[in-house]
């Protein structure tokens, strides 16, 4: 909950419908009928939580003490997240 920017509304709600998208998600990619558009909606994911990623950066509490490179390889790992999710589709 600590991640979440706070000019998000109903941080819990959010992160549960996150939570279940991923799931579903991950689960769909298994699926030949299913797997591109489950991989076209991974990549969606994964762009609506750069935000997240940003603030973790600029927030000293949200950043969970973790360490600046840290955080900015997360941001990086998205990118490269993205690209292999693009491979399924």
């Amino acid at each position: 909950m600590r991640i979440m920017p706070r000019y998000l509304p109903a941080h819990r709600t959010l992160v549960y419908l996150s939570g279940i998208a991923e799931i579903t998600l991950g689960i769909a990619v298994c699926f030949p009928s299913t797997s591109t558009y489950a991989a076209w909606g991974i990549m969606l994911m994964l762009l609506v939580f750069f935000p997240v990623h940003i603030y973790m950066i600029g927030n000293e509490k949200a950043s969970l003490g973790l360490p600046k490179w840290v955080l900015y390889g997360r941001l990086l790992l998205q990118f490269g997240l993205i690209w292999w999710a693009f491979i399924y589709t």
